[in-house]
């Protein structure tokens, strides 16, 4: 069992709802991710995505590609430097000793090919990542990478959108460890419409009914096909939408909306670190 799969498991039955927080490596300037991964494991979050920023994320809607590009091209004058994927790596090393939390790194699979896949494990590794997700990594391509990951301890999450079919699902489902990404709904991350999200009147076309019926089949058929815990994030913000997510799956992810408040208390010249960690405490309570 790796240390991801680990830390969900103890969460699950700690009678805290477990809430999965999505940090943007980089973003608001150098030690903000530290002091964020510390503050949160210290509230009690059993695992924390760490993004390392990427010039064109896919899966990521406009709050989190804003804050990437942020932390990608810093303004010269106050003299911050650019956000790179060893500067990430530097800050969670920091982070590592001071948080019995899981960490797991969201990247692209662009940035693990640059860097070469072994040479990125070893240094996500020795950083003290436990996990990976690499949200753009086709299932046929991720044989070497999963191997790598195994070798290191390492857990390797891969997503599942709510339009694969049954039988991927689960060659999906089954080649993946630490946990499984369940996206809530299609398209990208984020709710910048209401309609969007699990809390809304809708998702696409169906009603709130529909689709709590629709996430509840679409678990029950993994949980027949993986042991693993099932975390599902994309579009959820606010209490209610954790409420909904868990009581089917394992964890909550929450990424745009915890972006946002951090990014609008900075702005404001608000602590960005206490900001983000209130917000989390009020998804938790």
């Amino acid at each position: 069992m790796t240390r991801t799969e680990a830390a969900l498991r103890r969460g699950k039955t700690s009678g805290t709802p477990v809430v999965l927080p999505f940090v943007c490596g980089g973003y608001l300037g150098p030690g903000v991710t530290e002091q964020m991964l510390v503050s949160l494991g210290a509230l009690g979050c059993p695992a924390i995505e760490v993004g390392i920023p990427f010039s064109d994320p896919i899966a990521d809607g406009p709050v989190i590609a804003a804050a990437m590009h942020s932390a990608l091209n810093p303004s010269v004058s106050n003299g911050i430097a650019p956000a790179t994927p060893e500067r990430i790596f530097e800050e969670v090393s920091r982070a590592r000793s001071k948080t019995t939390a899981a960490l797991v790194a969201m990247v692209s699979y662009s940035i693990v090919t640059r860097i070469g896949e072994g040479a990125f494990v070893r240094a996500a590794a020795n950083a003290g990542f436990d996990g990976l997700i690499v949200p753009d990594l086709p299932l046929e391509e991720s044989g070497s990478l999963r191997s790598l990951a195994a070798q290191a301890a390492c857990s390797l999450s891969l997503l599942l959108a709510p339009t694969t079919p049954a039988v991927r699902a689960t060659e999906i489902a089954h080649a993946c460890s630490g946990f499984v990404y369940l996206l809530a709904r299609t398209g990208v991350t984020g709710a910048a419409s209401r309609a969007d999200t699990p809390a809304g009147e809708k998702i696409g076309s169906k009603g709130t009914a529909e689709t709590e019926l629709d996430l509840a089949t679409r678990v029950s058929a993994l949980r027949r096909s993986t042991a693993l815990p099932i975390a599902c994030g994309f579009g959820i913000s606010n209490r209610e939408d954790v409420q909904r997510v868990l009581e089917h799956c394992d964890a909550a992810i929450v990424g745009s909306a915890l972006v946002r408040t951090m990014g609008e208390a900075a702005s404001a010249g608000h602590d960005p670190v206490e900001a983000g960690t209130r917000f989390v405490r009020g998804l938790m309570a």
